[in-house]
């Protein structure tokens, strides 16, 4: 065992007094290289941050999300223990090639993405929309995959969901503007408290750090055969929900107190009908509360993964 030096102590006592760890303090996500595979005939934009070895946890992104709207808080935490993929779909953002039209095709390419890189078996972490692929992949990949994280998103239809807050009829038109600025990711993402609305701020501050950042956004053609495919699961008839029992692999299911964006109580419904789902419940927060808390749920993610 190696002994700590008076400074390197110093500086360790330092950082756990401002609530961050040395991980956090500074980390790869804001400098790591865009990466191209060849699937199919398209070009495919990916990342792969933090330590190679073990089974590597692949990154879902939500609703018009590309690779720039990750937390580095959070993928910097997350990669102290596990190589982190995110990528873009295909057809999104970087990435080439048509995008895919229903649910099982953008779990499909998912897992040609995986495959592709060499991967047999993988974590996957979906978020919002991303979180409903990562149920599908469940669905359709189950041998691929080993631990799955659900994040402020839902099975599609859940039914006697209580009513929403008041602002909640103001999402989709918001959330489907041709531009969101950063009003709209503040109303749609997080709390109308202080508290949140400032972590909020935080947020989008740490994702400009990356010199590219949004270079390239999702094309309408790209982020509306999202919206039909999660639309195709929005009715009692066609929602995962009923079959989420057959979902063996250990989960954990998460969101905000106050998700305007997919109800909080759909993360309640996922967890009781999946038989190895925990669930954690975040305060004062809403859709986004992976990025106001990424340190604490970067833990809680690696603990979980172990």
């Amino acid at each position: 065992m190696t002994r700590s030096t008076p400074f390197a102590t110093l500086l360790l006592s330092l950082l756990l007094l401002v609530g961050a760890s040395p991980a956090a303090a500074s980390g790869p996500t804001t400098s790591a290289a865009t990466q191209y595979v060849d699937i199919d005939g398209a070009r495919i934009a990916y990342r792969a941050i933090g330590p190679q070895g073990s089974v590597p946890l692949l990154l879902l992104n939500r609703f018009r999300g590309t690779m720039d709207d990750w937390d580095p808080a959070l993928i910097d935490n997350l990669a102290r223990e596990r190589q982190v993929l995110m990528f873009d779909q295909p057809g999104f953002a970087r990435s080439s090639g048509d995008p895919p039209n229903s649910l099982p095709a953008f779990a499909a390419s998912a897992a040609r993405f995986a495959s592709a890189l060499g991967h047999r078996q993988v974590d996957v972490l979906g978020y919002s929309m991303g979180g409903t692929v990562a149920l599908q992949f469940a669905l359709d990949h189950p041998g691929l995959l080993r631990r799955l994280i659900v994040a402020g998103s839902g099975p599609g239809h859940v039914p006697d969901v209580p009513p929403g807050p008041p602002a909640s009829d103001r999402v989709w038109p918001v959330a489907t503007k041709p531009v969101n600025d950063d009003a709209d990711f503040l109303f749609l993402f997080f709390e109308d408290t202080p508290s949140s609305q400032a972590a909020g701020r935080a947020y989008r501050d740490r994702l400009r750090k990356r010199s590219d950042a949004f270079a390239r956004v999702v094309e309408p053609a790209a982020w509306q055969a999202q919206l039909r495919s999660a639309k195709s699961v929005g009715t009692a008839a066609t929602s995962l929900l009923p079959k989420l029992g057959v979902i063996t692999h250990p989960t954990l299911v998460a969101n905000g107190r106050e998700d305007i964006m997919v109800a909080t109580y759909a993360s309640f419904a996922m967890a009781r009908a999946m038989p190895r789902a925990r669930l954690l419940i975040y305060p004062d927060s809403g859709h986004g509360f992976l990025f106001q808390y990424p340190e604490d749920f970067a833990d809680e993610v690696l603990r979980f993964l172990r």
